[in-house]
This record gives C-alpha cells, sequence and structure tokens, in this order.
C-alpha cells in the first residue's frame, strides 16, 4: 500500500521524531495499551551499531523473561500446595490420635505431648482458666491453670492469633518459653459449662506462624480437641 504523503507531512507538523521518541520514554506501556500499533512499526536491523538493538530481538528476549517468571510463580505455587498438603496431612493424623486417647489422661498427654510430634512444633501447652477447686482433680493430668480473663487478654475478640520473630512468654508456655519464636493461640470452646481454654503452639523457626496465615487447619484441631475433652468429662456442648 502506497504511503500517504500529506499524512506523513501532517504528522512531521505536528510532532517531531524527537517529540515522538520522549513521548514513547514518558509512556513506557504505550505499546501495552496499543498493540496493533506494533504491526505498522519497521524494526531496526539486529546490529545497526551505536548500542541500537533490533526490536524484534528485544520483544522475544522480553517474552523469554515473562514465561521464566510464569514458571518461577507456577514452582512457587506448586511448592505451597504441597506445604499445604502436607500440613494438612499432619493435622488429620493428629486429629486421629487425639480420638483415639483411651483415658482423659491420655488425651492430656496426647495434646501436650504428642502434638508437637505429629505437627513438627516445639512446644503445645493447654492453659485453662481456673474457676476454683472443680479444676482440682485435672492438674496432675497436665493442664496449665490461668486466671479468669487470661484468654481474653491474650486474644481478644479473636479465635486465634497468629505471632511470627516472637520470644515465647513463660506465662503461655512455661520452662518452654525459650524455645518459641512464632506462635499460634487458638481459642478453646469445651462446653457451656466450662471456661475458654487457649492452644498455644510454638515453634523456633520465626517463619513458622505469621500473620495472614490461614487458621481454618488449626482451628478445626482446636474443634477436635474441645470435643474431646468435652467427651471424657461428660460436659453439655
Amino acid at each position: 500500500m502506497a504511503r500517504d504523503p500529506g499524512k506523513t507531512q501532517r504528522l512531521t507538523l505536528s510532532m517531531s521524531a524527537d517529540e515522538v521518541a520522549a513521548f514513547l520514554r514518558d509512556e513506557p506501556d504505550f505499546l501495552l495499551r496499543y498493540p496493533e500499533v506494533v504491526e505498522h512499526l519497521l524494526p531496526p536491523p539486529h546490529d545497526k551499531g551505536q548500542g541500537i538493538v533490533d526490536f524484534q530481538y528485544f520483544l522475544i528476549n522480553r517474552l523469554r523473561d515473562e514465561v521464566r517468571r510464569v514458571r518461577e510463580e507456577q514452582r512457587d505455587m506448586i511448592a505451597t500446595t504441597r506445604a499445604n498438603l502436607n500440613s494438612q496431612a499432619r493435622i488429620h493424623a493428629a486429629a486421629l490420635f487425639l480420638m483415639d486417647a483411651e483415658s482423659f489422661e491420655h488425651l492430656i498427654q496426647t495434646i501436650t505431648t504428642d502434638l508437637a510430634i505429629l505437627l513438627d512444633l516445639d512446644v503445645v501447652c493447654l492453659i485453662v482458666e481456673s474457676t476454683g477447686p472443680a479444676l482440682h482433680g485435672v492438674l496432675s493430668s497436665g493442664i496449665r491453670v490461668a486466671e479468669p480473663g487470661t484468654v481474653n487478654h491474650w486474644l481478644g475478640r479473636r479465635d486465634a492469633l497468629l505471632s511470627a520473630d516472637v520470644l515465647g512468654d513463660p506465662a503461655l508456655y512455661g520452662a518452654g518459653a525459650g524455645l518459641v519464636r512464632s506462635e499460634a493461640l487458638i481459642r478453646l470452646h469445651v462446653s457451656s459449662a466450662a471456661p475458654d481454654g487457649l492452644l498455644a503452639f510454638g515453634s523456633r523457626d520465626p517463619d513458622m506462624f505469621h500473620p495472614g496465615q490461614g487458621t481454618e487447619q488449626i482451628g478445626f484441631l482446636a474443634q477436635v480437641v474441645g470435643r474431646c475433652i468435652r467427651s471424657w468429662l461428660d460436659l453439655p456442648a
């Protein structure tokens, strides 16, 4: 198709080549917004000297970078999916262990000892608020007793709190506090006839738990713990 000299002249009069170049430098996404313009451009030869690069060569390299970025995102997604599946398998195994407890004491031992191994943690603590003499019969089972209001002190109105890069509090973890660098605190609902409790999961990995991380799986495990305790103590829902 023949060029329209008049059109070229009008463009030349309205905007110089330097102005076009300056405009494109100020609008780096211009070709992304108007990709059809590329079809009308003539790229320079591959080597025109003075560092000028073939436009087609530039686009191919850019496409390669984009493919590389997509592949890296896919690898990250696959790694995250595998980690989530591994975590889910651990939670399910822990739930089965809790349901297989042969006594209340065995259940508490599973919670405070076996869960740490099953979930690859360093410390797991079960805290319940004291309501007086009614708790004295279970103190020897390994439950840590706290003053009324302790759960709300730690959680406020939340049901779970995840924290990264922290120092474990002896009020929660006792002698194991020094091992804790990240933690997950989950409210424990046992019964309408019992005070709230708290499950504290601690890890020496400062990034094991962090804000924004999903709490569905550990929340599910806390529900299993609460129901198992309620069943063994014959408490109402």
